[in-house]
């Protein structure tokens, strides 16, 4: 099943100085955050991407046309650095169409242009590119697919790090809650949709903001609730909690930690290079690597 990412965004909540990358380039550990959502969909066997580039388009091309699987696989080295043959792989299956879908477009308008990478599917994916969770995508796929609704969402709790206040007429505050502790739901960014998205989903407007209340308003979408570990990364602060828990070994959204994975043998010609292969071209590019 295809999934498509939105990663043009410029996180500016993110940014402490000049920076070309857009935020799902962001790192988290050796690694960019839009790595770790790939790679939590390749361990459902989602394997078939379509990146939605806008700002810092060519950062993402440059990363994977100069993709080095060496930085988190071991490998065995050979004849002074010529021969390298990989004892695992990250992405040797992985399929990426790269389409630049302009810098300043809304999440529904950027789904519009790769629509026609999508014309042979019924059901796709579909992600903020930020954002990082544990739940079982496997089974989400199965419950939206053997149901009518056209599209569903994740729905989490609010983080914990603010507060609601509750005031009289007079100012005087009579409470505050942790909005952790509140019954409400937030979108999570984690989507699977029906093809029927593009009837009620028009030229330049947003996904969640437009399309999504017409399906609520004839009961064709829906809010999957997940209670485990579920994690953005808008801002410096919500980074380095990730960070931290990375260098920690406790990484609940890397699910593939946990893969048997055989040893794949692939030999590595070093001699090969991509660096001129990438350019800052609008066409799109498709990349199986």
């Amino acid at each position: 099943m295809k999934v498509v990412i939105f990663c043009g965004g410029f996180g500016l909540r993110m940014r402490s100085g000049v920076d070309s990358a857009p935020k799902p380039m962001m790192t988290i550990g050796d690694r960019p955050v839009l790595w770790h959502v790939m790679r939590y969909y390749a361990h459902f066997g989602h394997t078939e991407f379509i990146l939605c580039l806008g700002f810092g388009g060519s950062a993402v091309k440059q990363y994977f046309l100069r993709y080095e699987e060496t930085v988190s696989n071991d490998f065995v080295m050979s004849k002074g650095g010529q021969r390298i043959e990989l004892l695992d792989s990250d992405i040797s299956e992985w399929k990426i169409t790269f389409v630049a879908t302009g810098i300043d477009t809304s999440i529904g308008e950027r789904l519009r242009r790769v629509r026609p990478y999508l014309e042979d599917d019924d059901v796709f994916l579909a992600n903020y590119g930020d954002v990082l969770t544990d739940a079982p995508m496997d089974k989400i796929v199965d419950h939206v697919m053997a149901s009518d609704v056209t599209a569903s969402l994740l729905a989490v709790p609010p983080q914990a790090s603010f507060h609601v206040v509750e005031f009289g007429t007079d100012s005087r505050i009579t409470g505050l809650r942790s909005a952790a502790d509140l019954n409400v739901w937030i979108n999570g960014g984690y989507f699977v949709l029906k093809k029927e998205i593009f009837d009620v989903l028009h030229e330049d407007e947003d996904l969640v903001g437009d399309a999504f209340p017409r399906l609520s308003a004839v009961s064709k979408l829906e809010a999957i609730p997940h209670h485990g570990f579920w994690a953005p990364m808008d801002t410096l602060k919500e980074r380095s909690m990730l960070e931290d828990l990375y260098r920690s070994g406790k990484r609940p959204w890397a699910l593939w930690t946990h893969e048997a994975r055989p040893q794949v043998g692939q030999v590595l010609d070093k001699r090969f290079s991509v660096a001129d292969a990438a350019d800052d071209g609008d066409g799109p590019m498709a990349v199986a690597i």
